[in-house]
């Protein structure tokens, strides 16, 4: 894969949370002191005679001067983080694998005292053909400390977004990083998601 690619055709629309975008079955509220983060995601293989379906993980860091801004750098297969401290474990372009398809890890406690947030969202790619969560075969992510669930879910909530946050870290004065969970749903190009995904949205 050489990069991100773009939905075919007009302008891409962002995601309305009003149409049942941005519903959530997280099982957990707010978490404080988290250290060391894994972000899982799975699915099926397209059937037989059908092109590989492709989701990709993606985390984008946000510097404490503009947390709500454009990103100061984005993780994804094929972009690094600069220190080190979030990267891919595992990754897959059809959903072929075992277990978990994808698996990102978010070494928090060691990230910049510069950087304040951390969004974390799925993507699925445009090519070769126009795709939604509906499209994808048994998608589901999971976020986790050490053994204990963060948040879990299926994108349910959002079956016609072509991608979606499902939560974001905050680093906290006092008691290191706190999480914050939720699944928005986005109808952008993968290219288009990445710049936006951060930023406050209506509800």
């Amino acid at each position: 894969m050489a990069g991100w690619t773009t939905r075919p055709g007009g302008r891409p629309v962002r995601g309305d949370s009003r149409r049942g975008y941005g519903e959530e079955k997280s099982v957990s509220g707010l978490n404080k002191g988290i250290r060391k983060i894994e972000m899982s995601l799975k699915w099926d293989p397209s059937p037989a005679g059908q092109p590989p379906t492709d989701l990709d993980i993606v985390a984008a860091t946000y510097l404490a001067s503009d947390p709500n801004g454009a990103p100061a750098y984005v993780v994804h297969f094929d972009s690094r983080s600069p220190d080190g401290t979030i990267y891919l474990n595992r990754d897959s372009k059809d959903g072929k694998g075992f277990g978990w398809d994808e698996v990102m890890t978010l070494e928090l406690d060691r990230l910049d005292a510069r950087y304040a947030r951390v969004v974390v969202g799925v993507v699925i790619q445009q090519n070769p053909e126009h795709r939604t969560f509906v499209s994808v075969l048994n998608p589901g992510f999971r976020i986790r400390e050490g053994y204990g669930v963060l948040a879990e879910d299926d994108f349910g909530g959002v079956l016609g977004a072509t991608a979606a946050t499902v939560g974001e870290f905050v680093r906290e004065t006092a008691d290191g990083w706190s999480f914050h969970p939720g699944v928005q749903g986005f109808e952008d190009d993968p290219a288009t998601f990445t710049r936006i995904m951060g930023q406050v949205r209506q509800s």
